[in-house]
């Protein structure tokens, strides 16, 4: 397929199409790869089929499949596990126990898979590589020696007998020469390509090796190895821009990877903190995500009337409520929590997230000296302000959803949230202003 025509692929289409199996995940691979914005469609695609509360065991196998493509390994071990139990469900549980560190698991259900009918190469080259990472190394070996035919000329069996090599230690060229074959065979193999770019990296040929890693972070799905060493590379270029680009495609799929965040940190230290139009989409994303009201999930009676007497009425407010509080409450038990963690981790969020972001209470607004045109402006939403990326992060953060409770803020409580600076608190009073607006103590 040519990448004019995987460019074009309609990813929300696939994703919707009742058949799914290795051929459209090749396509979406693909597509991504040659397009990185298809990675926005295909995120945007996975979070409309979660808010399906009804879909059937094959449905979840898709889900699951495609949690795994965007990253969300945890979850998408989750979805897998109440799936239709198929080869693919197993083969893909193997894939993110993988990545998950649980080799032994991932040895186990690989096995599972290749019985259950799935490609059988496929799923020996998974197993070898989970006795790689096991130490196992001469396990991985005999593994990969006796396996024969087409896989043989593979870029995945290539990148891995390459890998096997390095770590057995003594025969560069063979490794090299391995990962090069590999390359040949699919140009677009991230895996390969990040194995040949290390290499160069070892041996000191910069030039060769910044190119191998660009063309790594472009594949998909895209190693973490390759998006840090990429940006280290960008940052001793001093472009800090493009190392944070790198970055944040890590938090993407891992909002809590301590590496990823530090180097972020340092990044955006170094040089002005970037904003791109993905990390706007993200960002807005979570808005709408947090202001879904609870009452628009299946609750038990108990946990509805609980959540209801504590004032929780929408995700975000459960975000940045701890665990101990929901349990202090009168008749909110185990049960209930385990309910309400459920709906938080299907969002990719958690109990307590945005917990030092919580709402203070603030005194009402007096409205008396409003016109109706002036009082109904308090109820529009706070995209209604059309503020600049920043800004509106500070919102979600600080869960102002109305322009009526930005209002009741103050500077000084705007100027608290992390990264919302003089100049933003200047663009939301002059976008107040506009309406004829202040924020409290102005």
């Amino acid at each position: 397929m040519t990448s004019s025509v995987d460019s074009q692929v309609d990813i929300r289409e696939i994703v919707n199409q009742p058949s799914f199996g290795p051929t459209e995940v090749e396509t979406i691979r693909r597509s991504i790869a040659d397009n990185h914005l298809q990675f926005i469609a295909l995120r945007d695609a996975v979070l409309e089929l979660e808010q399906d509360a009804e879909m059937s065991p094959a449905t979840r196998t898709k889900l699951g499949v495609l949690q795994y493509l965007i990253g969300k390994f945890k979850l998408a071990a989750t979805t897998l596990s109440a799936a239709d139990g198929g080869a693919m469900a197993l083969f893909y549980s193997a894939r993110c126990a993988f990545e998950l560190g649980q080799y032994e698991g991932a040895i186990e259900t690989y096995e599972k898979a290749k019985k259950a009918g799935y490609d059988g190469d496929r799923c020996l080259l998974g197993i070898a590589e989970a006795y790689r990472y096991l130490g196992k190394v001469s396990e991985a070996m005999t593994l990969l020696d006796n396996m024969f035919g087409p896989i043989e000329q593979t870029a995945d069996y290539l990148c891995q007998r390459a890998a096997t090599v390095s770590t057995i230690g003594g025969n560069l060229p063979e490794v090299i020469a391995l990962y090069q074959r590999a390359v040949t065979a699919d140009g677009n193999h991230a895996g390969a390509l990040f194995g040949l770019a290390l290499e160069n990296d070892r041996l000191g040929n910069d030039d060769e090796a910044l190119n191998l890693y660009e063309r790594a972070a472009s594949a998909f799905p895209t190693g973490l190895g390759a998006l840090l060493n990429l940006g280290v590379f960008y940052e001793d270029n001093n472009q800090y821009d493009k190392a944070q680009i790198c970055y944040r495609k890590i938090l993407d799929a891992y909002p809590d990877h301590k590496q990823a965040l530090l180097y972020m940190k340092d990044a955006s230290a170094s040089g002005n903190i970037l904003y791109d139009e993905e990390t706007q989409r993200r960002n807005d994303r979570l808005a709408q995500i947090l202001n879904q009201p609870v009452t628009n999930f299946e609750l038990s009676v108990r946990s509805r009337n609980c959540l209801s007497k504590m004032g929780i009425e929408t995700i975000g407010d459960l975000t940045r409520t701890s665990e101990a509080e929901l349990l202090s409450s009168k008749n909110f038990g185990e049960t209930s929590l385990y309910e309400i963690r459920e709906i938080l981790a299907s969002k990719g969020l958690s109990l307590g997230q945005f917990a030092n972001e919580r709402k203070s209470t603030e005194p009402p607004i007096d409205t008396s000296h409003m016109s109706p045109d002036e009082q109904a402006l308090l109820d529009r939403p706070i995209a209604d302000l059309n503020l600049s990326v920043r800004a509106r992060k500070c919102m979600v953060r600080l869960g102002i959803n109305t322009i009526g409770e930005l209002i009741r803020k103050t500077g000084d409580d705007m100027l608290e949230c992390k990264n919302f600076g003089v100049t933003s608190l200047n663009e939301v009073r002059e976008k107040l202003g506009v309406l004829g607006l202040k924020m409290r103590g102005d």
